[in-house]
């Protein structure tokens, strides 16, 4: 028995964040050597908005960049572009003709942007998650690490494979696996600095309202200076009439690899202008050796090339295959 399998993947759109890294590619680089990691740039969903196609391919290379700048290792990890791995668009199409409309409609990510996009919604945000369910069904993939938002998403994606399952497969031979969802629950809800009830986001339009992983020690200081916070002196967690200060105080723990309780006990009796300098040097410090790294191999030229090549060829092995026999069960002629 080999290692389980775990896919994963963000955007190439916006800046990468704490948000990103404390949710999601932390917890990528610290499980990484109990599985068969397959980490993908998932640039087919960046159009499902509206986006710079100027920018597209420079950005889908700096997210490969900060994955290695984070402490992806390649001995326990590929990582390669979804654009260029065609089976990911076939399969999401395959999918598509199975799944009702009526669970894609009723998606609440989809409702919530439908609302913001109005008329000029696409149907690809509508079959977003159908592309998702894709992305993770053709890597036979055992365990997905998911934020609380993205949780829908990945029961549709069970749904979608316990459909094709029942339509064209059997109990006993199933066409897809069912993959379980890993759910980081320390910091995997990273908010805003402009707004405690909010989560960090890219598409946020004030920058100020994150802390990017490439920005300079002098922005993080502005940034974290300006953020948010009260007039209460004293700092304490799990407080809901104080979102922004356990936030921030969550941030600190995490970053300074300390206890809930530890940061209790220290910053108890502290007023904003004593844990906010306290606040800045940690996420300098904590940032600089992925922005050290991440310009490293920015400016190694060739080597991102290769690794997502070789990373697309690890996944082109496995998508393949499972993307033939999902077409074999739908019954499809297999070309000569």
């Amino acid at each position: 028995m080999g290692k389980p399998r775990i896919f994963s993947g963000i955007q190439p759109t916006g800046d990468l964040h704490l948000g990103n890294y404390l949710g999601a590619i932390r917890n990528w680089v610290e499980g990484q050597s109990h599985y068969d990691n397959f980490f993908c740039v998932v640039d087919l969903h960046a159009i499902t908005v509206s986006h710079n196609p100027a920018a597209l391919a420079a950005d889908t290379h700096s997210v490969a960049a900060l994955y290695l700048s984070c402490g992806i290792e390649l001995e326990h990890a590929s990582i390669f572009v979804q654009s260029h791995v065609s089976a990911h668009s076939e399969l999401a199409w395959l999918l598509n003709c199975i799944t009702p409309l009526n669970w894609l409609q009723d998606m609440v990510q989809f409702k919530e942007k439908a609302i913001k996009q109005g008329e000029n919604v696409g149907a690809g945000l509508l079959n977003y998650p159908v592309l998702m369910a894709a992305d993770i069904l053709l890597y036979d993939t055992d365990k997905v690490p998911v934020g609380e938002d993205q949780k829908q998403h990945l029961e549709l994606t069970r749904d979608i494979a316990a459909r094709l399952n029942y339509l064209y497969g059997t109990e006993e031979k199933p066409v897809l696996k069912l993959p379980e969802p890993v759910i980081r629950t320390e910091g995997a809800r990273v908010m805003s600095l402009t707004d405690g009830t909010r989560k960090m986001s890219k598409s946020d339009p004030s920058d100020m309202s994150r802390i990017n992983l490439l920005d300079p020690p002098d922005l993080i200081q502005q940034k974290i200076k300006r953020c948010k916070t009260d007039s209460v002196r004293g700092l304490t967690f799990d407080d809901s009439e104080r979102p922004e200060c356990s936030n921030l105080l969550t941030l600190y723990m995490i970053l300074s690899n300390q206890t809930k309780e530890s940061v209790t006990q220290k910053c108890a009796d502290m007023g904003w202008g004593q844990f906010k300098p306290l606040l800045t040097e940690t996420a300098i410090a904590a940032l600089k050796p992925i922005q050290d790294k991440y310009y490293e191999i920015m400016a190694e030229p060739g080597y991102l090339d290769h690794v997502l090549k070789q990373g697309r060829e690890r996944a082109e092995a496995i998508a393949n295959p499972t993307l033939a026999k999902v077409k074999a069960a739908l019954g499809y002629s297999m070309p000569l």
